[in-house]
């Protein structure tokens, strides 16, 4: 039997041409985690310490739900290999800094049981498992991941003095019930809200405020080739672009820099086992995620449409891997044959 596990130590299952990463697992996901660190504590200044009781929460879930179920199961315990603590962070910063202690709890616990541990494991799972926790959290307790909010130290809700009830992009999806639409706008699209945007002085979920300390750890690991250039451009590239053509209140920085998209496009778009593994489904998978998130954005019921996207690009992972197979390292087409 050790033998056979020997074997299949082998066999990398890869696009051609078959180039092995040097980073394993275990460390790709500490080094992950490392790059989210600057944006928690940042969120623990900005909205103090529950920040980190929530987080650690979190995290205890997902490693608890992971070892008790490969227990249950008979499998070898594997909680050392860090990806069931980088489920349980991701899981976190996609909460609101004043939820109750028992939501990150429920979330952790349903997306390793649900969408990693009953699929096979790390390796087997087709959506990112820390998004459909999230995505369980709001279909069961909407009130709680949309209302939840605490305004930032010395900053407010929104990013505009005098108004404290809503977060940026609620803000812009109904400005009318805030106050007069055009002021409301252009006061989200002054320099002045675009730099909290950009520096975090605003309110939010725990680890989506500052996109600077995201930005960081996002670029650290494009540098470090943990994640796939590719899957980023393809993702800011296309929702850019599409912001800037498409017809919304809010400029292009706006966009990019309110609500989760750095965190989605940096840190969980880019999840080895959920994204393609060719060259060009990257690509096709970013710029479907940038279509759906500026989709939902402008005209979906929800202000921010980022988890959804990935989600529904997981989805379809396996399809764009079998419409975007690269041709065999080496191999020529013969002459005469039909494309």
């Amino acid at each position: 039997m050790e033998k056979v596990e020997e074997v299949k130590k082998l066999f990398v299952v890869s696009a051609s041409p078959h180039i092995r990463s040097k980073h394993k697992t275990s460390t790709a996901m500490r080094i992950v985690t490392i790059a989210l660190l600057p944006a928690l504590v940042y969120s623990a200044y900005l909205y103090g310490p529950r920040v980190l009781l929530l987080t650690l929460i979190s995290i205890l879930a997902a490693v608890g739900a992971e070892a008790m179920l490969q227990r249950m199961l008979g499998k070898k315990i594997s909680v050392a290999d860090g990806s069931a603590v980088l489920t349980g962070l991701l899981l976190a910063y996609n909460l609101p800094p004043g939820a109750p202690w028992w939501l990150p709890a429920v979330g952790s616990a349903f997306a390793i049981i649900f969408a990693k541990q009953l699929f096979g494991g790390l390796g087997y799972n087709f959506i990112n498992p820390a998004l459909a926790g999230r995505a369980f959290l709001m279909a069961s307790w909407p009130s709680l991941m949309t209302k939840e909010w605490l305004a930032p130290v010395g900053g407010t809700l929104s990013g505009i003095d005098g108004i404290t009830a809503a977060t940026p992009l609620s803000l812009l999806k109904n400005p009318a019930n805030y106050g007069d639409p055009q002021i409301i706008v252009r006061q989200l699209n002054d320099f002045e809200t675009i730099r909290n945007l950009f520096f975090g002085n605003i309110g939010g979920c725990i680890g989506e405020t500052s996109v600077l300390f995201l930005l960081l750890g996002g670029l650290a690991l494009l540098v470090l080739k943990i994640i796939d250039y590719r899957i980023v451009v393809g993702y800011l590239g296309s929702f850019a672009l599409l912001a800037w053509l498409l017809p919304t209140p809010g400029s292009v920085l706006f966009h990019l820099f309110s609500g989760g998209l750095v965190l989605g496009a940096f840190f969980m778009a880019t999840d080895w086992v959920t994204s393609p593994i060719t060259r060009k489904g990257r690509w096709v998978f970013g710029i479907g995620c940038g279509v759906i998130t500026i989709i939902i954005r402008l005209w979906g019921g929800y202000p921010e449409g980022v988890s959804y996207s990935i989600l529904l690009m997981n989805v379809f992972t396996p399809l764009i891997d079998r419409l975007t197979k690269e041709r065999i390292f080496g191999e020529q087409k013969r002459k005469g044959a039909k494309k």
